[in-house]
C-alpha cells in the first residue's frame, strides 16, 4: 500500500473517530430546534409558552377560539384555511406582560417585543384569523417578522399591522372585509411623529379585497410594496406622513394591480371620504411608483382616481417622488393627479388618458 493510501485512511479513521459526517450539521439543527403539535381542543397558547426560541409550533386543522401572545422568537404555522383563529366565547384573564399596546382580547395573534428588547424571527404561516373586534395580527418592536399565507379577515380594525418594527416580510397573504386596512405598516399608532426606517420591509405578492384601504404605509421610510392584488378596496396603497423629521417616504410601489377599488367609505379625522382610489401619496418623498396596472379606480370623493399626490391636512408636501412606466386608465376622476404645492415630484412614461393638471399624459 502506498503512502498516499495510508494518508487517506488514517484521514477516513479520524473522521469516524470523531462522528464528523455529511448528515451531522443538519441532525444538530434540527435537534436545536424542537417541534410542538397542537390539535383541535388544545390551547395554541399553552404550546408558545411552553415553546423555546427557536421552537416550531404547528396547529393542526380545527377552529380555536383564543387570542394568542407571541414574545420570543418562534414559527406558529397551520394549515392554511383548515386552521382557523377566533374570538374566545369569554375572554380569559390576561397575563401581565399583555398590558402592552397590544389590546390581546381584542385580537388574534399579538407579537410583541419591548424599546428595551425587540422580539425577533417571529414566523407566522398558513393561519386563518377571523372576526376580532381589533386586529387579526398585530406587531410592536419586532425584527425580522414573517407573517406569509396567512388569511386575515372580517376584523374590526386592521387585517394584519405592524409598528415600530424593522425587516419584516408579509408575503402570500390574504387580507379581506377588513374595517381598515388590509396590511397596515406605521411607525406608531399612538402619537405623532417622524418617520422610522423599516431597514427594508417588504409587502409582496399580496391578496387585499373589501378593506377600507388595501394597504397603508404611514409615517414609515425605506419599505417595497410590490406584485400586490388590490381590488374592491375603497382605497388601493396608501403613502401617509405628516410635517415630523425625518418624513415619510423613501419606499418602491411597483408592479402592483390596481384595479376597480370602488367600494364607499365614509371619512373620519384624518382622511375624507375614500371612494375609487388606486396611489395615495400624502406628505410623501423620495417614493417611487412604477410599473403598475391600476384601472378603474373610480369616484366622487376627494381622493379618487388612478394616482394622486393629495394634499396632506397637517402641511406635509409630496416632494421628489418619481411616478413613471404605469398603466393607468379608466380611472375618475383622472388617471393622474397632482394636488398641492411640492416640489420635485416627475411623471415620466406612463400610459394614461387623462390628468390633473393637464399635460402629464
Amino acid at each position: 500500500m502506498t503512502n498516499r493510501q495510508l494518508k487517506y485512511l488514517a484521514c477516513i479513521s479520524v473522521v469516524m473517530a470523531t462522528g464528523i459526517g455529511a448528515t451531522a450539521p443538519t441532525a444538530t439543527a434540527s435537534a436545536a430546534a424542537a417541534r410542538h403539535m397542537v390539535h383541535a381542543g388544545e390551547s395554541i397558547q399553552e404550546a408558545v409558552d411552553a415553546a423555546k426560541p427557536g421552537d416550531v409550533i404547528t396547529v393542526m386543522p380545527g377552529t380555536y377560539r383564543e387570542n394568542v401572545l407571541i414574545t420570543k422568537g418562534l414559527t406558529l404555522r397551520g394549515w392554511g384555511r383548515q386552521t382557523v383563529i377566533m374570538p374566545p366565547a369569554a375572554p380569559a384573564p390576561l397575563p401581565a406582560r399583555a398590558a402592552t399596546a397590544c389590546s390581546q382580547a381584542d385580537t388574534g395573534i399579538c407579537v410583541m417585543g419591548t424599546a428595551e428588547q425587540t422580539t425577533d424571527r417571529v414566523t407566522i404561516r398558513s393561519l386563518t384569523l377571523s372576526g376580532f373586534k381589533r386586529n387579526g395580527l398585530w406587531a410592536s418592536y419586532t425584527d425580522r417578522l414573517t407573517v406569509e399565507r396567512v388569511i386575515s379577515e372580517k376584523n374590526g380594525t386592521w387585517g394584519i399591522a405592524q409598528e415600530r418594527s424593522t425587516r419584516g416580510v408579509f408575503r402570500k397573504n390574504v387580507a379581506r372585509d377588513n374595517a381598515e386596512s388590509g396590511i397596515f405598516i406605521a411607525n406608531t399608532v399612538e402619537r405623532e411623529g417622524g418617520a422610522i426606517d423599516t431597514l427594508g420591509a417588504v409587502v409582496r405578492r399580496n391578496t387585499l379585497t373589501g378593506n377600507r384601504i388595501g394597504v397603508t404605509a404611514r409615517r414609515v421610510r425605506n419599505l417595497t410594496i410590490n406584485d400586490n392584488t388590490l381590488t374592491g378596496n375603497c382605497g388601493g396603497v396608501f403613502v401617509v406622513g405628516d410635517e415630523g423629521e425625518p418624513g415619510a417616504g423613501d419606499m418602491t410601489i411597483r408592479g402592483n394591480r390596481i384595479h376597480a377599488n370602488n367600494k364607499f367609505c365614509k371619512g373620519n379625522s384624518r382622511l375624507p371620504d375614500i371612494q375609487g382610489a388606486g396611489i395615495v401619496l400624502t406628505g410623501a418623498e423620495e417614493t417611487t411608483i412604477r410599473s403598475n396596472s391600476i384601472r378603474d379606480n373610480v369616484g366622487a370623493a376627494p381622493i379618487s382616481g388612478g394616482i394622486l399626490l393629495f394634499k396632506s391636512f397637517v402641511g406635509a408636501q409630496n416632494t421628489d417622488n418619481v411616478i413613471r412606466d404605469n398603466v393607468v386608465r379608466g380611472n375618475k376622476p383622472a388617471d393622474l393627479a397632482n394636488q398641492g404645492t411640492g416640489t420635485g415630484n416627475q411623471f415620466l412614461g406612463n400610459r394614461c388618458e387623462t390628468s390633473q393638471p393637464a399635460g402629464m399624459c
